[in-house]
């Protein structure tokens, strides 16, 4: 099929979002196996969604050709990895619309928003195969009469014809130390921005048209042995924050306004990512919500999407996976989501100021509600400790305090609290000093009987 290498094709993208699934894979070591918890992440795609591939009008394949395709298709089972099926056929027409081009950044038509990067491999053009080929066996000295065995395995691996390059077995790749098959080559194509976006919706009509509002809040899936407690959620949280600072550094597109804080307007003052880190029924932190009500962007997200692991100088680590994201209601099935007008403390509450004569703990908390324009509480109720696997937990069993040096705390003891709304509340509620590192977090009240995360909507 040398003529369909000639150009790089575009794509028309069926709508996708993001899934995982966990499990755990034995591994020998020694003389046993040993269970470790392997992420297996994937896109999902509606069955009846089609995945097609167009050429330029330029590339036309000959009647044999044309031949070898079909049988081709005809015979192709899956796509990618063995568990995704497919059914494949050449059309002689189509009428689509192409959403996933190669070449350089670019508008997308429908949104008007820059289109997301991504490298794919694809095999050279067999006249640049050839010339590529020379080049490489001359560079790597591979035409010497008596080559090492490190060299005949490379040269084995660079034949002649771009066919027999494409066939190679990847164990003989993997020999070779090939960083990328011999005959390919990465081409950035532009896809749509946030194409992987959950509940999406499609228009009635000709085109396909994806309607969603800029996401509001991201999960992350944590994985280790053992799991951070609850206890140090403000570690966690400031852990995950510097580390999706770290990732939009390297996008090298400037860390948004939305995950550092920084630079932001009065009215802005909490719309920023707050990190708040939720405990599973052992105690132990196994997920990361990261919620802004001023949205989360597309560098936000793919920074949050680049963390693969948190580690501490202590030797502590942990896998991490961004799990979905969307809008808040998407997210109604958590403790510290959904609507209610009563919630409890999962977190200490420290409060912002100083306290003074006529200005306690109770009337920070009201001020501070009244500043995030949410209704006054009609209860407030100092809780003694709150239940952590089955132990009650006061204030002194957590980590109070953030590790950037020259904060001013007022509160250096924390306290719990049951508040009362006069009407439901959405979450998530988070209030006082660190709030936005998972101190002084709420969870609904009908889910404070409950460690795990996930609660009735």
């Amino acid at each position: 099929m040398k003529t369909l290498a000639i150009a790089p094709p575009s794509y028309s993208l069926p709508p996708a979002t993001l899934a995982h699934t966990r499990h755990y894979m034995p591994v020998r070591e020694g003389s046993a196996d040993k269970p470790v918890l392997i992420f297996d992440a994937f896109a999902r795609v509606d069955p009846a969604d089609r995945l097609t591939v167009v050429w330029p009008v330029d590339v036309a394949a000959d009647e044999s050709e044309t031949a070898l395709l079909d049988v081709l298709l005809r015979d192709l089972g899956f796509l990618g990895r063995a568990e995704s099926w497919v059914e494949a056929q050449r059309l002689t027409e189509w009428d689509g619309e192409i959403n996933c081009v190669p070449g350089a950044l670019s508008l997308d038509s429908e949104t008007g928003e820059l289109r997301e990067p991504v490298g794919l491999i694809a095999p050279l053009p067999a006249a640049d195969y050839a010339d590529w080929r020379s080049e490489t066996i001359s560079s790597l000295g591979l035409t010497t009469t008596k080559p090492s065995k490190a060299k005949r395995q490379v040269l084995a691996t660079l034949p002649e014809r771009l066919i027999d390059a494409l066939s190679l077995d990847t164990g003989d790749i993997q020999a070779a130390r090939w960083n990328r098959p011999p005959g390919a080559r990465v081409i950035t194509y532009q896809r749509p921005n946030g194409c992987f976006a959950p509940n999406r919706r499609r228009t009635v009509g000709t085109r396909a048209r994806m309607l969603r509002a800029q996401p509001t809040t991201a999960r992350l899936a944590l994985a280790g042995r053992p799991l951070p407690r609850m206890e140090d959620a403000v570690r966690i949280g400031e852990l995950v924050r510097m580390a999706a600072m770290k990732q939009a550094e390297y996008l090298g597109e400037g860390i948004p306004p939305v995950l550092s804080g920084h630079e932001l307007s009065g009215d802005s003052c909490h719309g920023h990512a707050f990190f708040l880190p939720e405990a599973n029924d052992d105690g132990r932190i196994d997920h990361v919500l990261v919620h802004a009500a001023d949205g989360l962007d597309s560098i936000s997200l793919r920074a949050l999407d680049r963390i693969v692991r948190l580690w501490q100088h202590e030797g502590a680590e942990w896998q991490v996976l961004l799990e979905r994201y969307g809008q808040q209601e998407d997210f109604r099935d958590l403790a510290y989501m959904g609507s209610s007008a009563a919630w409890e403390s999962a977190t200490p509450y420290l409060h912002p100021w100083f306290c003074k004569r006529q200005f306690n703990t109770e009337d920070q908390i009201r001020r501070e509600c009244h500043e995030r324009g949410l209704p006054e509480p009609e209860l407030l109720e100092r809780l003694a400790a709150v239940r952590i696997k089955g132990r009650d937990r006061r204030p002194v069993h957590f980590h109070r305090f953030r590790t950037k040096r020259g904060l001013r705390q007022p509160d250096t003891q924390g306290s719990f609290w049951r508040l009362v709304f006069p009407e439901p509340v959405v979450g998530p509620l988070a209030l006082g000093f660190g709030c936005h590192y998972g101190l002084g977090v709420y969870r609904r009240a009908d889910c404070a009987q409950r460690n795990g995360p996930e609660c009735p909507p």
